[in-house]
């Protein structure tokens, strides 16, 4: 007896301590070192992680199934928000492309070999087949992320993977989709455990802040998001995003393709995400890619409209409240450096907090670890680590430097930036001079059409009449640019139609292993001259009357090193980027009424010096 009650005191006493133990117990918790969240241990096993899909009801219904359309979603959370009570901020990605893409198929594109004006043939539509499995859509972020204290969660856009609804490239409701998620994790909007079930599912774990991030068109939903003001966004992180899909197939009244992906039009694009309920796929092909996008692309005409008008993120900015760290290439030609820098500039006059990381590759490039996590800590944790307080709003990778160790300026463009004006010389069809002083009597120079030749073959020409080109002095002292050059052209053409291109290299052009892309191509532009008047309407050209053309070439921030020489080249149509007319249309450019204007730091002061013989 004696032993038992000795038993029965040790187990009670265990017992007590076991709970006291329990209680005084360290909680993991996020931990922040220089203005950053750190790794945690307790939370980045990968096996402990709690795993959750659901589907979150919008507001819309564009399926036509006569039910409001609900957002697959997953979630990935520290098991410590369920065990421990942690409440998190949450890192949200939403896609089209979690659940397969259609196939390159051929005719899938639209034939560019055709004349302007006319329409082409038609062309043939991919299906999607459906890729994934229950419960995840996408393990983005959640490495990076999930460790330093975030929770993570995806979804798929509107008519794809288990997304019902219909995929609309643009339209309301791929901004209303992501809205409802975030209103999900504020409990303002509902989520179920099946798609057309009634069982509720609770964002009881989360903070409801909320910060948005992802590359092209995962980086065009945080914008989309973001448009609508919805509360509880608090940051987005876009890099490389779409903001405006004429921007993206249309160039002042062009029609022209994103780099890489020659035919590709606003309806490819329909059919390559199409991946939802194939049940549903007849209604939304009629609908939307059918009817809408066939009704208003306008692949004739090229001009802006009502369609094109409700596709500009820039247009509807007005609500959004969230700060803003965009990010881009210079040397994008997919989604063109334009993109995030009209955004970037709107956000900056509405008094937003913002800032944009610049680098000189191609498509993508998210910004340094380092600046994303200052950013997702100070908006989501409320760390004041001093961003909001930085004075350098730009940050840019220089040509040789690592990605991760960008220059900060105090703007893009650099405030030192000034406009300084070029005119032409004669010279064809060899080469013409780019010069800071108008000559009077240089007449008129022509070139004649060939979609043969690429832009590159015509900048390394010595002697072609398929391109007007025209240097600058030799560089004796580097030249920085930074901002939006801009081109006028007085011109006439022999047709009614014509493309019009326009690149800014520098040359000489090299060649070799070690080539990157800004040893020789500065920036380039793209416009209708029969849109010279006006962007919503082009007017067929009289053969023989001149007409003055102004657009803005790709923003861009290079240094142009001592040695070589700034070049324009102005040609006609653009093998890699325009539609292809049957060669031999006859461009004539009255050079005294052309002009260029690049913004160089340091203005006409610091070009002089630069061209100035020792």
């Amino acid at each position: 007896m004696k032993k038992l009650l000795q038993s029965s005191f040790l187990l009670v006493l265990l017992t007590a301590l076991s709970t006291v133990n329990a209680q005084t117990a360290v909680k993991a918790v996020p931990v922040f070192e220089n203005g950053q969240a750190q790794i945690v241990p307790e939370f980045k096993d990968a096996d402990k992680w709690i795993r959750t899909d659901l589907w979150v009801e919008t507001s819309f219904d564009t399926d036509g199934d006569g039910k409001k359309d609900r957002m697959y979603v997953d979630v990935t959370r520290p098991y410590q928000t369920e065990t421990e009570g942690l409440k998190l901020p949450v890192i949200y990605e939403s896609s089209p492309y979690y659940s397969g893409v259609a196939p390159d198929i051929e005719g899938g594109y639209w034939d560019v070999n055709h004349e302007l004006g006319v329409a082409g043939k038609a062309r043939v539509h991919a299906e999607v087949v459906r890729t994934g499995t229950r419960p995840i859509i996408s393990n983005s972020q959640t490495a990076t992320w999930v460790p330093r204290g975030f929770i993570v969660v995806h979804s798929c856009s509107p008519g794809t993977g288990l997304s019902q609804g219909s995929p609309t490239v643009g339209g309301e409701n791929e901004s209303l989709a992501p809205k409802a998620v975030i209103d999900w994790l504020n409990g303002r909007a509902n989520g179920y455990t099946s798609a057309d079930g009634n069982e509720k599912v609770k964002a009881y774990w989360t903070t409801g802040k909320v910060g948005m991030t992802g590359t092209s068109y995962n980086g065009t939903i945080p914008l989309a998001a973001a448009t609508t003001g919805v509360k509880g966004l608090e940051v987005i992180i876009p890099v490389a995003p779409n903001t405006s899909y004429y921007h993206y197939y249309r160039s002042n009244g062009l029609v022209r393709s994103p780099g890489g992906y020659l035919g590709e039009d606003i309806d490819v694009l329909y059919d390559f995400i199409h991946s939802g309920d194939e049940s549903k796929r007849a209604y939304s092909n009629l609908k939307i890619r059918d009817t809408e996008m066939k009704n208003g692309m306008d692949r004739i005409t090229g001009d802006y409209n009502d369609f094109w008008a409700g596709r500009d993120y820039l247009n509807q900015m007005g609500k959004m409240k969230a700060a803003m760290l965009m990010s881009h290439g210079f040397n994008d030609w997919n989604v063109m450096p334009e993109h995030s820098y009209r955004i970037y500039k709107k956000a900056e006059e509405m008094g937003l907090e913002t800032a944009i990381y610049y680098h000189q590759n191609g498509h993508g490039g998210q910004p340094p670890l380092e600046m994303m996590n200052k950013w997702f800590t100070h908006y989501l944790f409320g760390i004041d680590n001093g961003i909001q307080k930085e004075e350098n709003k730009a940050f840019i990778v220089r040509e040789n430097d690592d990605v991760s160790k960008p220059t900060p300026y105090k703007d893009f463009p650099n405030p030192e930036a000034k406009p300084v004006t070029f005119y032409l010389t004669k010279g064809a069809p060899k080469t013409g001079g780019l010069m800071t002083t108008k000559s009077s009597s240089q007449g008129k120079e022509t070139l004649v059409d060939n979609y043969s030749f690429d832009g590159a073959s015509l900048a390394k020409a010595e002697n072609t009449d398929h391109r007007l080109l025209y240097v600058s002095p030799k560089l004796m002292q580097d030249v920085h640019l930074s901002g939006v050059p801009r081109i006028t052209i007085k011109l006439a053409s022999s047709k009614p139609a014509a493309n019009l291109s326009v690149w800014l290299v520098s040359l000489p052009w090299n060649e070799g292993r070690a080539t990157k892309i800004t040893d020789n191509l500065i920036t380039r532009g793209w416009a209708d001259p029969q849109n010279h008047a006006s962007i919503r309407k082009g007017e067929p050209l009289l053969p023989g009357k001149f007409y003055e053309v102004s657009f803005d070439l790709m923003p861009d921030d290079q240094i142009i090193k001592k040695g070589q020489q700034i070049g324009l080249m102005i040609f006609s149509s653009d093998k890699e980027f325009t539609l292809n007319p049957e060669p031999g249309t006859a461009l004539t450019v009255e050079l005294e009424g052309t002009m260029l204007t690049l913004p160089i730091v340091g203005g006409a002061e610091a070009f002089a010096n630069a061209v100035k013989e020792n």
